[in-house]
């Protein structure tokens, strides 16, 4: 296998394996939400939360978006709108 696709594995796996354990350890928050305070859906609620963490990107700098557990958190986060779209 070439290095680029063993790359790729890696990283898909790392993201996998970190969207598990945040599913284990926070429950299904993401695509089912409690919804105490906001009735938006969980498509709305996930576009928010991807709207929080570009706009601390950019308050940050540059640099911040350097940081492999924000660009991994980004990349969660889109995983999981395909999902709560149904696009899974």
């Amino acid at each position: 296998m070439e290095k680029a696709q063993s790359a790729i594995i890696k990283i898909c796996d790392d993201i996998k394996d970190m969207l598990l354990k945040k599913n284990s350890d926070y429950g299904n928050s993401a695509l089912q939400p409690v919804r105490i305070f906001s009735k938006t859906d969980s498509v709305e609620q996930i576009r928010v939360r991807i709207d929080d963490k570009l706009s601390r990107i950019a308050n940050h700098n540059e640099k911040h978006f350097d940081d492999e557990d924000t660009v991994k958190d980004l990349i969660g986060y889109l995983i999981l709108l395909l999902i709560a779209k149904g696009e899974s």
